[in-house]
């Protein structure tokens, strides 16, 4: 079905669609269909929806069109324009994105994010950049060292302001936003709305445009929302099953050590797997994400700081190994699937401890999972909910925070090489994740072929002798 709008019909300009078309956009998403009216006139706007939304064009698009517009010229130092995001991942998904409209525009751009040497950033910025991405903690100290100034600011864009809030960044926010100019145009977009963003709204923005589109709460009725009742010991031979059938998976736990010990299990029992963390380097974070995103690893386990910046548009399954402390965490972590249209499924990994925490998690997220309580890697409920033949490629080497190489497999440890089904043929080959099956599984990169067990028959996976130890214990 077409939406009833072109993105012309919208105020968009020519050449700017054109760019979307070229990349097969060409229906404007529920947002930005509410609030592109609006920005292109130059109003302020207050965006609330989820991630994958299409937020991101629905603030890209006008900041384009308005700095090709303006009469304003950029100088050393001094961009047109500010988009502030949470994480580094976030602003190099929206910088992708910038680019061939900027291009199209004849804007330039800068990245300002930590994690990196600031050389390159200071180089940028005093060559002069119409659009600053940024994160607020690097960019206030580029501003410290008089690198970058903000008076000339004409858009400025805060994306994920509630993240922002969890992470404790709205008092640096407030002192970046403080030194634009008042009379700037100023849009704000976040999945969930409460009192630390009405702070913002009433400070910084005029009589804004409020829209809501595709909210936190939206993904629901695109999810199958599951809660697996389980031991302890048999958390990570249920996620090996579950991170083993076709498809992209994404793991979340609490903790940036839990992060890096999870992936590891699950390279060391034969699921090539990846880490995303605030521990990693910016390079380390780089080839992890480029690893999950070319299919070199089919799971990315990850933490919820992390988990804002990650725009993958085919992940059929999210996992909660670590339960999160509250609702918006799952909302959030749980929208990296079911994006783009799609439908998706979130388990959660509950253990007896957890029980009431995860009651009143889900009460207060507004869904109403299924529960089930199960026994093993064997139960049936797992082939349900993560369908198609289980298969061990083998794990990948899983950096460590220094970026050296970890101690990921070499080869699989008792499980079933190239797509054997541990089920013997049996239960899990009636159908395929709704994401598509993994188009030619990933070799592991450490050399060495798999091992089988004896006879090449598929082993059971027990769990390859790991020790279920808690992923947010840091241990």
């Amino acid at each position: 079905m077409t939406s009833a709008v072109s993105f012309a019909d919208l105020g968009v300009p020519t050449h700017l669609a054109a760019v979307l078309a070229d990349r097969g956009i060409t229906d404007p998403t529920p947002i930005q269909a509410a609030t592109l009216p609006d920005s292109l006139r130059g109003k302020d706007v207050l965006g609330r929806g989820r991630t994958g939304s299409g937020k991101t064009y629905a603030f890209l698009l006008p900041m384009v069109a308005r700095l090709t517009q303006s009469r304003g010229r950029t100088g050393p130092k001094a961009p047109r324009a500010l988009i502030l995001a949470p994480t580094r991942e976030l602003v190099g998904q929206i910088e992708k994105a910038l680019a061939p409209l900027a291009a199209a525009a004849g804007l330039t751009t800068q990245t300002v994010f930590g994690g990196v040497g600031q050389n390159p950033q200071v180089q940028g910025l005093r060559r002069g950049a119409d659009i600053v991405l940024a994160c607020p903690g690097r960019l206030e100290d580029l501003i410290g060292q008089g690198h970058c100034v903000l008076g000339s600011v004409e858009i400025t864009v805060l994306d994920e302001a509630d993240h922002m809030a969890d992470l404790g960044f709205l008092p640096a926010v407030r002192r970046l936003l403080d030194r634009t100019p008042k009379n700037g145009q100023r849009m704000l977009f976040s999945a969930t709305l409460d009192r630390a963003i009405d702070v913002l709204v009433k400070r910084y923005l005029q009589s804004p445009a409020v829209h809501e589109a595709d909210s936190a709460q939206s993904p629901v009725a695109t999810m199958d929302h599951h809660v697996l009742h389980l031991a302890r010991e048999h958390r990570i031979p249920v996620l090996v099953d579950l991170a083993s059938a076709p498809g992209r998976t994404m793991v979340f736990t609490r903790t940036k050590h839990g992060a890096k010990a999870l992936a590891r299990q699950l390279n060391s029992n034969g699921i090539p797997a990846v880490d995303l963390h605030g521990n990693l380097s910016q390079g380390a974070r780089t080839r992890n994400m480029e690893a999950f995103h070319s299919g070199r690893a089919t799971t990315l386990v990850a933490t919820d700081i992390a988990a804002r910046g990650i725009h993958v548009d085919d992940v059929a399954l999210v996992v909660h190994a670590d339960p999160p402390s509250e609702h918006k965490a799952y909302l959030h972590r749980s929208g990296r699937t079911a994006r783009a249209g799609a439908s998706g499924t979130v388990i959660t990994l509950m253990t007896d401890e957890q029980r009431r925490d995860v009651q009143t998690l889900t009460r207060a997220a507004g869904i109403k999972p299924r529960t089930t309580r199960i026994d093993g890697p064997t139960h049936p409920m797992l082939v349900t909910l993560a369908p198609g033949v289980r298969s061990l490629p083998g794990g990948l080497i899983v950096e460590t925070p220094s970026g050296s190489g970890g101690s990921g497999n070499r080869g699989n440890r008792g499980g079933g090489g190239g797509g054997r089904n541990r089920r013997g043929g049996g239960g899990g080959q009636s159908g395929q994740r709704s994401s598509g099956q993994r188009k030619g599984q990933p070799k592991a990169r450490s050399g060495g072929k798999p091992r089988r067990s004896g006879g090449g028959q598929p082993a059971a996976r027990s769990g390859g002798g790991h020790s279920a130890a808690s992923f947010s214990s840091g241990r």
